[in-house]
């Protein structure tokens, strides 16, 4: 009796386990909103640590971005085998329970028909044939779902890097605040550029979705050590807040809604990622905050240039109140993605 009540147990973990196990990708890779499982995180944590571990030998920071380069796609990788693992003991337990064996037979069994092998067949009664049927059905099912995504996730990644890309040719490749918004002037396109911020207002919108249901998405690196996704976002930012409180010009609603877009994305993708407690301790560096002085000779260059401005004190106050909207997640999310140093503005 006893026997059978722990075969009993043992079935019904199995198909816990297995039904954990298919939803955690479905939730990764089908659920279009930010949802998480928890052994999707354990593998990513597990990943990360690996990772954070060897980038801190690196000397410099092409060193350690060369190294946290492959996080991301061996997370990915490490995702299926993870699947396949938890659907094998998922199944193990379940052939045990059905009374196929011994456990060792059992997992032979499992993994005979998860891999399609053929090389351990269950007893001819219906259930176990149907359940070994069902593994094979099951593993060909997750090994899809990551390759048929991962055309998605990289035509994402170009287009978000495609921004990147672009600001670099107007900021310079040491990008900053500054510099972009004496291009802007310069360019003749501060006054008339709402092209320019629905583009960037795009780009926010477009950030949030894909950084929370596709998590893993924020740890893909730009293709140069000195760029990344979220130094191009607090340069922008940095700028709108620059421009609406220091440049005496009308009102422009394309900044604002880039502005507030910006806020809302960075904000609700940096809450999504708070789980992760080993991000304060991470060998990323948060950002400095500017200081007086940095705004004063920003303030210096901008007069230099003949922008018109509105007084200095009462801008620097306005910049600190609009920079704290999103200062917080942008230096939350350049420790825990170890992005390049970004400049004060």
């Amino acid at each position: 009796m006893l026997d059978v009540v722990f075969r009993a147990l043992a079935f019904i973990a199995g198909v816990y386990l297995v039904a954990d196990t298919v939803l955690a990708a479905i939730r990764s890779f089908v659920l279009p909103r930010s949802d998480s499982a928890w052994l999707n995180t354990a593998v990513f944590r597990l990943v990360r640590w690996v990772f954070e571990n060897a980038a801190r030998l690196g000397r410099s920071y092409e060193q350690r971005d060369r190294i946290l380069a492959l996080y991301a796609p061996v997370g990915l990788v490490m995702l299926p085998i993870a699947w396949l693992t938890m659907v094998s003991l998922g199944y193990t337990a379940i052939f045990w329970g059905l009374g196929e064996g011994d456990l060792e037979r059992c997992f032979r069994i499992s993994n005979s028909s998860l891999l399609t092998l053929g090389s351990e067949d269950p007893s001819h009664d219906v259930l176990p044939t149907a359940m070994s049927y069902s593994e094979a059905t099951l593993g060909l099912l997750l090994l899809t779902l990551l390759i048929s995504y991962l055309p998605t996730m990289y035509q994402a990644f170009s287009r978000r890097e495609l921004t990147v890309a672009r600001l670099e040719l107007r900021a310079g490749i040491k990008a900053s605040a500054v510099k972009l918004l004496l291009w802007l002037h310069g360019s003749g396109t501060l006054q008339n550029d709402g092209t320019q911020w629905r583009e960037w207002e795009e780009w926010f919108v477009e950030i949030e979705e894909t950084h929370t249901s596709l998590p893993i998405m924020a740890f893909f690196r730009s293709p140069q050590p000195g760029r990344s996704w979220i130094t191009a976002a607090d340069i922008i930012l940095d700028t709108a807040a620059m421009i609406s409180s220091t440049v005496n010009h009308p009102r422009d609603a394309h900044l604002e809604l880039c502005f507030k877009a910006g806020c809302v994305s960075l904000n609700r993708v940096s809450r999504y990622f708070k789980y992760d407690a080993g991000a304060e301790e991470s060998a990323g560096k948060a950002p400095a905050a500017p200081s007086r002085a940095d705004f004063q000779s920003a303030y210096q260059q901008f007069q230099a240039a003949g922008l018109p401005l509105h007084d200095e004190s009462v801008a620097w106050e306005q910049y600190q109140e609009l920079r704290s909207r999103y200062a917080g997640a942008i230096a939350y999310l350049a420790r825990l993605i170890m992005a390049p140093v970004i400049e004060p503005i």
